[in-house]
Protein backbone atom coordinates (compact mmCIF):
# COMPACT_ATOMS: atom_id res chain seq x y z
CA UNK A 1 0.00 0.00 0.00
CA UNK A 2 1.08 3.48 -0.98
CA UNK A 3 0.61 7.47 -0.85
CA UNK A 4 -0.55 9.24 1.65
CA UNK A 5 -3.30 8.33 3.80
CA UNK A 6 -6.45 9.82 3.96
CA UNK A 7 -8.21 10.73 6.99
CA UNK A 8 -11.43 8.52 7.61
CA UNK A 9 -14.23 8.73 9.80
CA UNK A 10 -14.87 5.94 11.97
CA UNK A 11 -19.06 5.07 13.07
CA UNK A 12 -20.04 2.72 16.07
CA UNK A 13 -23.61 1.96 15.95
CA UNK A 14 -25.59 -0.23 18.03
CA UNK A 15 -28.69 -1.23 19.45
CA UNK A 16 -27.45 -0.95 22.87
CA UNK A 17 -24.84 1.51 24.67
CA UNK A 18 -22.09 0.97 21.73
CA UNK A 19 -19.27 0.44 23.95
CA UNK A 20 -18.54 -3.35 22.41
CA UNK A 21 -18.33 -1.63 19.62
CA UNK A 22 -16.48 1.39 20.10
CA UNK A 23 -14.10 -1.10 22.26
CA UNK A 24 -13.19 -3.53 19.41
CA UNK A 25 -12.97 -0.73 16.88
CA UNK A 26 -10.62 1.10 18.30
CA UNK A 27 -8.70 -2.16 19.35
CA UNK A 28 -8.39 -3.17 15.22
CA UNK A 29 -7.91 0.34 14.24
CA UNK A 30 -5.19 0.91 16.42
CA UNK A 31 -2.91 -1.27 14.77
CA UNK A 32 -2.85 1.05 11.63
CA UNK A 33 -0.19 3.36 12.93
CA UNK A 34 -0.16 5.53 9.54
CA UNK A 35 -3.84 5.62 9.26
CA UNK A 36 -5.41 8.66 10.17
CA UNK A 37 -9.08 8.92 11.59
CA UNK A 38 -11.59 11.77 12.60
CA UNK A 39 -13.48 12.05 15.89
CA UNK A 40 -15.74 9.07 15.86
CA UNK A 41 -18.98 9.10 15.97
CA UNK A 42 -21.18 7.31 17.89
CA UNK A 43 -24.77 6.25 17.49
CA UNK A 44 -26.62 4.00 20.19
CA UNK A 45 -29.77 2.56 20.53
CA UNK A 46 -30.31 2.38 17.31
CA UNK A 47 -33.44 -0.17 17.81
CA UNK A 48 -35.99 0.49 14.99
CA UNK A 49 -35.77 1.29 11.18
CA UNK A 50 -36.52 4.76 11.79
CA UNK A 51 -33.03 5.03 13.44
CA UNK A 52 -31.28 2.78 11.24
CA UNK A 53 -32.47 4.90 7.99
CA UNK A 54 -31.70 8.27 10.19
CA UNK A 55 -28.12 6.34 10.87
CA UNK A 56 -27.62 5.31 7.05
CA UNK A 57 -28.27 9.18 6.48
CA UNK A 58 -25.44 9.81 8.67
CA UNK A 59 -23.11 7.77 6.96
CA UNK A 60 -24.03 8.83 3.46
CA UNK A 61 -23.41 12.50 4.22
CA UNK A 62 -20.45 11.92 5.69
CA UNK A 63 -19.32 9.59 2.58
CA UNK A 64 -20.71 12.93 0.23
CA UNK A 65 -18.90 15.43 2.21
CA UNK A 66 -15.46 14.06 2.89
CA UNK A 67 -15.18 12.14 -0.36
CA UNK A 68 -13.80 8.69 1.01
CA UNK A 69 -15.84 5.94 2.35
CA UNK A 70 -16.68 5.99 6.47
CA UNK A 71 -15.98 2.87 8.11
CA UNK A 72 -19.21 1.51 10.23
CA UNK A 73 -18.38 -0.90 13.23
CA UNK A 74 -21.45 -2.15 14.01
CA UNK A 75 -23.59 -4.39 16.64
CA UNK A 76 -26.98 -4.71 15.48
CA UNK A 77 -28.28 -7.56 16.29
CA UNK A 78 -31.61 -7.06 13.88
CA UNK A 79 -30.87 -8.24 10.39
CA UNK A 80 -33.27 -5.90 9.33
CA UNK A 81 -31.75 -2.58 10.80
CA UNK A 82 -28.33 -4.37 9.64
CA UNK A 83 -29.24 -4.42 6.54
CA UNK A 84 -30.45 -0.48 6.07
CA UNK A 85 -27.39 -0.01 7.30
CA UNK A 86 -24.87 -1.36 5.77
CA UNK A 87 -26.79 -0.45 2.30
CA UNK A 88 -24.40 2.39 2.09
CA UNK A 89 -21.44 3.02 0.62
CA UNK A 90 -19.21 2.42 3.78
CA UNK A 91 -16.98 -0.48 5.07
CA UNK A 92 -19.37 -1.81 7.69
CA UNK A 93 -17.88 -4.32 9.87
CA UNK A 94 -20.54 -6.60 11.82
CA UNK A 95 -19.80 -7.94 15.11
CA UNK A 96 -22.56 -9.99 15.22
CA UNK A 97 -22.71 -11.35 11.86
CA UNK A 98 -18.65 -11.85 12.20
CA UNK A 99 -19.05 -13.80 15.37
CA UNK A 100 -22.61 -15.21 16.00
CA UNK A 101 -22.79 -17.38 12.16
CA UNK A 102 -19.56 -19.39 13.19
CA UNK A 103 -21.17 -19.98 17.00
CA UNK A 104 -23.98 -21.12 15.23
CA UNK A 105 -22.55 -23.45 12.99
CA UNK A 106 -20.35 -25.02 15.47
CA UNK A 107 -22.63 -25.19 18.24
CA UNK A 108 -25.67 -26.69 16.02
CA UNK A 109 -28.21 -24.04 17.85
CA UNK A 110 -29.23 -21.02 15.96
CA UNK A 111 -29.02 -17.67 17.79
CA UNK A 112 -31.93 -15.43 19.42
CA UNK A 113 -31.21 -12.75 17.12
CA UNK A 114 -33.00 -10.75 20.48
CA UNK A 115 -31.99 -7.48 21.09
CA UNK A 116 -30.59 -5.95 24.43
CA UNK A 117 -29.69 -9.93 25.54
CA UNK A 118 -26.57 -8.41 27.56
CA UNK A 119 -28.65 -7.04 30.08
CA UNK A 120 -30.26 -9.93 31.35
CA UNK A 121 -26.49 -11.54 32.09
CA UNK A 122 -25.88 -9.12 34.82
CA UNK A 123 -28.10 -9.79 37.30
CA UNK A 124 -29.63 -7.16 40.50
CA UNK A 125 -26.83 -8.53 42.66
CA UNK A 126 -24.30 -7.60 40.32
CA UNK A 127 -25.54 -4.54 39.48
CA UNK A 128 -25.83 -3.15 43.15
CA UNK A 129 -22.25 -4.00 43.81
CA UNK A 130 -21.31 -1.91 40.77
CA UNK A 131 -23.13 1.18 42.13
CA UNK A 132 -21.84 0.71 45.84
CA UNK A 133 -18.34 0.60 43.75
CA UNK A 134 -18.53 3.70 42.21
CA UNK A 135 -20.34 5.69 45.12
CA UNK A 136 -17.27 4.22 47.34
CA UNK A 137 -14.65 5.44 44.62
CA UNK A 138 -16.36 8.92 44.45
CA UNK A 139 -16.29 9.43 48.43
CA UNK A 140 -12.61 8.18 48.40
CA UNK A 141 -11.31 10.47 45.20
CA UNK A 142 -7.82 12.44 46.21
CA UNK A 143 -7.96 11.02 49.92
CA UNK A 144 -10.82 13.58 50.59
CA UNK A 145 -11.87 10.45 53.33
CA UNK A 146 -9.42 7.78 55.38
CA UNK A 147 -12.54 6.19 56.72
CA UNK A 148 -13.46 2.86 55.58
CA UNK A 149 -10.23 1.85 54.26
CA UNK A 150 -10.67 -1.45 54.91
CA UNK A 151 -13.65 -1.76 52.67
CA UNK A 152 -11.57 -1.00 49.64
CA UNK A 153 -9.95 -3.48 47.02
CA UNK A 154 -7.45 -0.97 46.01
CA UNK A 155 -5.92 2.11 46.71
CA UNK A 156 -4.18 4.03 44.45
CA UNK A 157 -1.38 6.44 45.08
CA UNK A 158 1.25 8.78 43.51
CA UNK A 159 1.69 12.65 42.62
CA UNK A 160 -1.43 14.83 42.17
CA UNK A 161 -2.54 14.60 37.75
CA UNK A 162 -0.90 11.01 37.51
CA UNK A 163 -3.89 9.53 36.78
CA UNK A 164 -5.46 8.25 39.63
CA UNK A 165 -8.68 9.45 39.63
CA UNK A 166 -9.40 8.21 36.23
CA UNK A 167 -8.41 4.90 37.22
CA UNK A 168 -10.14 4.45 40.06
CA UNK A 169 -13.80 5.62 37.62
CA UNK A 170 -12.85 2.72 35.68
CA UNK A 171 -12.20 0.10 38.19
CA UNK A 172 -15.46 0.75 39.58
CA UNK A 173 -17.26 1.04 36.64
CA UNK A 174 -15.64 -1.94 34.83
CA UNK A 175 -15.00 -4.11 37.48
CA UNK A 176 -17.33 -3.22 40.59
CA UNK A 177 -14.26 -2.66 42.66
CA UNK A 178 -14.13 -0.26 45.65
CA UNK A 179 -11.24 1.75 44.66
CA UNK A 180 -9.86 4.74 46.83
CA UNK A 181 -6.85 7.22 45.61
CA UNK A 182 -4.29 9.22 47.56
CA UNK A 183 -2.10 11.87 46.27
CA UNK A 184 1.75 12.00 47.33
CA UNK A 185 2.32 15.38 48.38
CA UNK A 186 5.85 17.26 49.35
CA UNK A 187 4.47 16.74 53.10
CA UNK A 188 4.71 12.82 52.42
CA UNK A 189 8.42 13.28 50.95
CA UNK A 190 9.42 15.91 54.09
CA UNK A 191 8.61 13.43 56.66
CA UNK A 192 9.54 10.41 54.01
CA UNK A 193 6.70 8.31 54.81
CA UNK A 194 3.04 7.59 53.60
CA UNK A 195 0.22 9.67 54.43
CA UNK A 196 -1.32 8.24 57.93
CA UNK A 197 -4.04 5.92 57.59
CA UNK A 198 -2.22 4.02 54.28
CA UNK A 199 0.36 2.10 56.46
CA UNK A 200 -1.99 -0.65 57.92
CA UNK A 201 -3.73 -1.01 54.49
CA UNK A 202 -0.15 -1.64 52.33
CA UNK A 203 -1.05 -5.13 50.70
CA UNK A 204 -3.99 -2.88 48.94
CA UNK A 205 -1.60 -0.08 47.67
CA UNK A 206 -0.36 0.70 44.08
CA UNK A 207 1.41 3.27 43.06
CA UNK A 208 1.42 5.51 39.48
CA UNK A 209 4.03 7.64 38.36
CA UNK A 210 4.34 9.24 34.53
CA UNK A 211 7.05 10.85 33.10
CA UNK A 212 7.80 14.38 34.54
CA UNK A 213 7.84 15.90 31.17
CA UNK A 214 4.48 14.47 30.71
CA UNK A 215 3.42 15.46 34.22
CA UNK A 216 4.19 18.75 33.56
CA UNK A 217 2.39 19.10 29.96
CA UNK A 218 -1.16 17.94 31.96
CA UNK A 219 -0.43 20.25 34.76
CA UNK A 220 0.55 23.10 32.89
CA UNK A 221 -3.22 22.97 30.89
CA UNK A 222 -4.93 22.97 34.76
CA UNK A 223 -2.58 26.03 36.16
CA UNK A 224 -0.10 27.45 33.37
CA UNK A 225 2.72 29.34 34.85
CA UNK A 226 2.71 27.42 37.94
CA UNK A 227 5.55 26.15 39.91
CA UNK A 228 2.83 23.47 40.20
CA UNK A 229 3.58 22.55 36.60
CA UNK A 230 7.21 23.45 36.06
CA UNK A 231 9.09 20.93 35.05
CA UNK A 232 11.61 20.96 37.52
CA UNK A 233 9.02 20.47 40.02
CA UNK A 234 7.34 17.89 38.20
CA UNK A 235 10.69 16.26 38.09
CA UNK A 236 11.40 16.33 42.31
CA UNK A 237 7.64 15.36 42.67
CA UNK A 238 8.36 12.12 40.42
CA UNK A 239 11.94 11.25 41.60
CA UNK A 240 10.43 11.59 45.64
CA UNK A 241 7.24 9.42 44.58
CA UNK A 242 8.86 6.91 43.53
CA UNK A 243 12.22 6.67 45.77
CA UNK A 244 9.20 6.81 48.78
CA UNK A 245 7.42 3.83 46.92
CA UNK A 246 10.16 1.47 46.36
CA UNK A 247 11.31 1.92 50.29
CA UNK A 248 7.81 1.01 51.38
CA UNK A 249 7.77 -1.65 48.79
CA UNK A 250 4.61 -0.73 47.08
CA UNK A 251 4.53 -1.79 43.60
CA UNK A 252 3.46 1.28 40.52
CA UNK A 253 3.41 1.87 36.97
CA UNK A 254 4.64 4.21 34.69
CA UNK A 255 1.03 5.35 33.50
CA UNK A 256 3.30 7.50 30.93
CA UNK A 257 1.96 6.33 27.33
CA UNK A 258 -0.60 3.68 28.47
CA UNK A 259 -4.53 4.07 28.60
CA UNK A 260 -6.90 3.78 31.33
CA UNK A 261 -7.92 0.30 30.21
CA UNK A 262 -4.13 -0.91 30.23
CA UNK A 263 -3.79 0.50 33.82
CA UNK A 264 -6.60 -0.80 35.15
CA UNK A 265 -5.86 -4.49 33.85
CA UNK A 266 -2.52 -4.32 35.20
CA UNK A 267 -3.57 -2.98 38.77
CA UNK A 268 -6.28 -6.07 38.59
CA UNK A 269 -3.67 -8.32 37.65
CA UNK A 270 -1.23 -7.03 40.11
CA UNK A 271 -3.52 -7.26 43.19
CA UNK A 272 -5.34 -10.56 41.94
CA UNK A 273 -8.94 -9.55 43.69
CA UNK A 274 -11.03 -12.31 43.26
CA UNK A 275 -14.48 -10.29 43.72
CA UNK A 276 -14.73 -8.87 40.04
CA UNK A 277 -18.01 -7.82 38.75
CA UNK A 278 -18.28 -9.31 35.50
CA UNK A 279 -18.48 -6.87 32.81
Amino acid sequence: MSGVPVSRTVFYISDGTGITAEALGHSLLTQFDDALFRPPIRIPFVNSTEKAREAAARIAAEKEKSGVRPLVFSTLVSPELTEIVHNVDALCLSLIETFVAPLEAELGVRSTHTIGRSHGLTDTSDYKNRIEAINYTFAHDDGVSDGGLEEADVILVGVSRCGKTPTSLYLAMQFGLKAANFPLIPEDFERNQLPGALGSHRSKLFGLTILPERLAQIREERRPGSRYASLENCRSEVRAAERLMKREGIRWLDSSSKSIEEISTTVVQEIRVERIAPR
